[in-house]
């Protein structure tokens, strides 16, 4: 169970606010904020003269990643920018052949599509498989893979319709078919358990703002061992080297760790930050984390789908359901909906058309009846007309 207290000292957010956006960006909690005032302030008087606690505390970042992950060791983590840089580096790091094509699907955040698009002009082919109607994602996903297809990369959770794929499955697959598998998780880590030994994983890349609560600027790569040899670093600089502090070193080589693919000066600022944050969700559990992230989409749905006009466009099927909830009302538009919705300060998303809801695991019920009072006030007058 996770303590009542330790969500009112941790989330003390403003009382006319219902937060419903943590599939955009997160609010941090109590402990992120102190880190990163505490580092400003040992700069501000100090400077960096404890720059080894500094890297003592990256370091425990990195095992803190390790541990939410499941990775076989803290030298499969690298610390990137975001999710777009870490996938960026797949696409161009790897050796492709034209006439190669990668499978994923129609539903992707631009980050998972643009870079595998980008690669057209070497002849590698994307290939999209249309969830809007197939019985099964996962099938959907295997009949467009061919003798030429070298990966399968998909979104953990998609961000739109929320619908949750099975990672294990599609992880079989590769393994069984001979193929790369390529996860961007920045809809599901830190909200559901993710398991990259249990699912075979190759790559998994996430930010740290949306469901980790942390600040953005900062994303987690891990590169399995096994592959790391395939994909070469595409940036260089005195961080991704074997000997990392030898300044006066002239020969050199790449980290054999996930070290290599981060180039310059780590994002201090946000490794204190992010580090608090992940205290917070492995303190809590991250088992208990994603039960209480059901519970809370489960009530939205249930909510939701008594109210007249309301259509649901998430998949409500319960191994399907995320932190997303996305609707729709059929006489009214999403855009002026939404707009209404913040006014009422209901703070959630418009994507692909709809109303997007996203409740955390400390959202409390009351909130989530808020919400539904104000789209009910909303409905129920003119003022979208």
């Amino acid at each position: 169970m996770i303590s009542k207290d330790l969500i009112l000292t941790e989330f003390p957010q403003l009382s006319h606010i219902v937060y419903l956006n943590h599939a955009g960006v997160a609010p941090w909690p109590t402990r992120t904020a102190t880190a990163i005032k505490d580092f400003a302030d040992e700069n501000v008087y100090q400077g960096p003269i404890n720059y080894k606690y500094w890297i003592a505390v990256e370091s425990t970042l990195r095992k803190q990643l390790q541990q939410l992950l499941n990775a076989p060791s803290s030298e499969d983590i690298a610390l990137l920018k975001n999710t777009s840089e870490g996938l960026s580096m797949i696409a161009s790091g790897l050796d492709w052949n034209a006439g190669d094509n990668i499978v994923s699907t129609n539903q992707e955040f631009p980050s998972n599509r643009i870079v595998w698009e980008a690669l057209q002009e070497r002849g590698v082919a994307l290939r999209q498989a249309d969830l809007s109607s197939a019985e099964s994602p996962e099938d959907a996903l295997f009949a467009l893979v061919d003798e030429r297809t070298r990966m399968i990369a998909i979104s953990s959770v998609q961000y739109a319709t929320g619908l949750r794929m099975d990672l294990a499955q599609i992880g079989k697959f590769c393994q069984e078919n001979g193929l790369l598998f390529c996860i961007d998780a920045i809809q599901s880590l830190g909200a559901f358990p993710l398991d990259v030994q249990a699912i075979n994983a190759d790559f998994v890349v996430a930010d740290g703002h949306k469901w980790l609560l942390g600040p953005e600027g900062l994303a987690v790569f891990y590169v399995r061992k096994g592959v790391r040899h395939r994909l070469r670093p595409s940036q260089y600089g005195w961080h991704m080297v074997e000997h990392q502090g030898d300044y006066d070193r002239l020969e050199w080589e790449i980290a054999t760790s996930a070290r290599r693919y981060e180039c310059g000066s780590p994002n201090m600022l946000g490794i204190h930050g992010l580090s608090a944050s992940l205290s917070l969700l492995l303190e809590c559990g991250i088992v208990n984390i994603s039960r209480s992230i059901i519970n809370n989409t489960s009530y939205l749905i249930n909510n939701l789908e008594i109210i007249d006009n309301i259509t649901i466009i998430s998949n409500t099927q319960p191994e399907r359901l995320s932190g997303i909830v996305t609707f729709q009302h059929n006489n009214i538009s999403s855009a002026a909906l939404h707009q209404k919705l913040l006014q009422k300060n209901v703070i959630c998303a418009l994507r692909a058309g709809a109303i997007r809801f996203s409740p955390h695991f400390y959202t409390i019920h009351t909130q989530l009846d808020r919400a539904i009072e104000c789209l009910l006030e909303v409905v129920n007058s003119r003022s979208c007309d």
